[in-house]
């Protein structure tokens, strides 16, 4: 998933009006960068993995006519980059395929790359060379592949550049003559583009100079670190993950739900039934959809003018909150993610696969990955230290600049409306209660404010990393800032789809699948937190040192709604609780962390309950 830009003048490229397109794009992505410039009547590309700031000085090509580019997030492998290039034609894109094995099973040509993006490039090298209409070639792209496809193909040998998408996450504007291109409307308002329109349902194919000679191509790599590892199976390193199973664990349970004697501040009456479930308040007890449709009414804009905001993550409650959005309610989203480093290739191939289906445009803001995966070494190290099972939240703190950039994207979309997928039932008590603090049986939402509750928080984290001094390091900045905007900035024009919509699990993981062909993970049999890289490791946590994890809250609260019995609960646990090491892996790996050492450190905890 990238950020591309284009400017195709009669004379020479606007330098301050490309600057601010690279700037903008780099919003998407900095991992790696690429550039397509023609100069001296040849096309020439510039690749390297590291900021397209950075490409474009090296490259000097304010003299040229015709400049595209793209900034990078890293998805779907590092082995290489884009512009991808074959036989003289080229392109950069900004999505990812996610059938990309079906369709070269269907192509006469073989695959030269590992990126994902060859094969748009190699289903236009094979209907060239079968002497097909230039014009015919986005249409079969777009009926071939699968996921986000919003894409710049460069035609030299024709003199044509092709311009098309699936889900709209690319805009053209003109100023005079020139012609410009971004993925997103606000990179050419910015520069004054006139009659800016989305590319969509019809593709644009524009005349470039035609070029004979092959293009040519510079490749720049510095980078020493592996932005996503290969994993490379170990068996002796799996079977250093320990499990016992909750029989053998031997935890006295509340005997209306699953909850074990370790969760925090739990208490037991006389049936054994815990002060969970005798506070518990029914969450999933959706009000009249009518009211919703009345309450987003104002917002609704006419044609096909966006409307509403989706924050978007590619997990499951996101996913069908989407669906929801789109088929229920009828709304013109335009969904929103924040990738912070420890979103996995499967939650991204979910969000690829869901907005390419629906139609929808997709804005990423993507962060400095290789300094979050430091920030969250640096945490990890730390608490390693001083292992406590109430700091494991240092750990998630990045991600929460989501909050923050909502309020970005509302201002650069113009759209107020934001509609959220929250699971309701998604209530874990125990990673605060593990730092002293109180369950709040009162709170009705999954995200709460308040200040005293925060100060609170604060308080007893402090307490905690006195205990490791290393937790006060140069992430400490991030960490706060993201909290800020979660707790206490002000949040307008929002609702929660599952307050009107009843949250099913069966439904919503049958839609997901049957429909969207949404892909489930390999190391678990649940659908929940499988596009999220740290659930794997901070779950193992749990479960080695208090023999419970988010999972037994999870159907400890569908219990208590009336979907699920006891026994199944117990039953499904047994099976989610148990190690994901492919996952486990993977997180360790991007931090940079010995495998071995980390999961002995951890074995090493004292357990909260006697073993048998």
């Amino acid at each position: 998933m990238c950020g591309i830009f284009g400017q195709i003048s009669k004379i020479k490229v606007n330098k301050e009006n490309l600057n601010s397109l690279v700037k903008h794009s780099e919003q998407r992505g900095i991992d790696s960068s690429g550039l397509i410039y023609y100069e001296d009547s040849v096309y020439k590309i510039g690749r390297a993995d590291y900021n397209i700031e950075k490409l474009l000085k090296k490259e000097k090509l304010f003299n040229s006519k015709i400049v595209l580019g793209h900034s990078r997030l890293i998805t779907n492998g590092l082995g290489d980059n884009q512009p991808v290039v074959r036989n003289n034609i080229c392109a950069i894109h900004n999505g990812i395929i996610v059938n990309e094995k079906d369709i070269w099973e269907k192509l006469s040509v073989e695959r030269k790359y590992q990126i994902d993006s060859e094969v748009i490039v190699a289903i236009s090298e094979e209907h060239l060379l079968q002497n097909h209409e230039v014009s015919e070639l986005p249409n079969k792209i777009l009926s071939l592949c699968r996921g986000v496809v919003a894409c710049a193909l460069v035609l030299p040998e024709y003199g044509k550049l092709l311009l098309f998408s699936n889900n709209g996450s690319l805009y053209v504007g003109y100023i005079g003559d020139d012609i410009y291109f971004a993925s997103e409307r606000y990179a050419l308002d910015q520069i004054q583009c006139i009659d800016v329109h989305q590319i969509k349902e019809e593709s644009l194919i524009i005349d470039i100079p035609k070029a004979e000679k092959k293009l040519h191509i510079t490749d720049e790599k510095i980078r020493n670190e592996n932005l996503i590892p290969e994993f490379q199976f170990n068996k002796n390193e799996e079977k250093l993950l320990e499990f016992k199973s909750f029989k053998e664990v031997n935890l006295k349970r509340c005997t209306k739900c699953i909850l074990p004697e370790t969760m925090p501040f739990i208490k037991f009456d006389n049936e054994g039934v815990c002060n969970y479930c005798h506070n518990y308040k029914k969450r999933n007890k959706p009000k009249p959809k009518e009211e919703l449709f009345k309450l987003v009414e104002p917002y609704r804009k006419p044609g096909k003018e966006l409307d509403c905001i989706v924050p978007f993550s590619g997990g499951r409650d996101s996913c069908y909150g989407l669906h929801l959005i789109v088929k229920e309610l009828e709304m013109k989203p335009v969904t929103y993610t924040y990738d912070w480093g420890m979103v996995t290739d499967l939650g991204r191939r979910n969000i690829s696969q869901m907005c390419g289906d629906m139609g929808v445009e997709n804005i990423i803001v993507a962060a400095d990955i290789s300094q979050k995966r430091k920030n969250i070494k640096m945490n990890l190290e730390a608490w390693l230290k001083s292992p406590h099972l109430g700091m494991m939240a240092m750990l998630t703190a990045g991600d929460k600049h989501f909050f923050r950039y909502v309020e970005e994207i509302k201002k650069q979309t113009g759209i107020n409306l934001n509609l959220w997928g929250v699971n309701p039932l998604e209530q874990t008590h125990f990673k605060t209660g593990f730092l002293g603090i109180k369950p709040d049986f009162e709170e009705d939402k999954v995200y709460t404010n308040g200040v005293m509750k925060q100060l609170r928080y604060h308080s007893k984290r402090f307490k905690a990393m006195l205990e490791s001094p290393g937790y006060f390091n140069s992430s400490l900045w991030d960490t706060l800032s993201g909290e800020y905007y979660r707790s206490f900035m002000q949040k307008e024009d929002y609702y929660h789809i599952f307050d009107y919509w009843t949250w099913e699990e069966n439904l919503l993981n049958n839609t997901l699948i049957n429909q969207y062909d949404w892909e489930t993970a390999i190391d678990t049999s649940t659908t929940w937190r499988i596009g999220d890289g740290t659930a794997g490791f901070y779950n193992y946590v749990y479960y080695t040192v208090a023999g419970f994890t988010e999972h037994d809250t999870f159907r400890s609260n569908q219990i208590r709604e009336g979907q699920l019995t006891r026994e199944k609960a117990l039953e499904l646990v047994e099976d989610e609780n148990q190690p994901r090491y492919q996952n486990i892996r993977w997180y360790l790996d991007t931090l940079g962390m010995d495998f071995e050492e980390v999961i002995k450190i951890v074995n090493s905890i004292p357990k909260l309950y006697n073993e048998n």
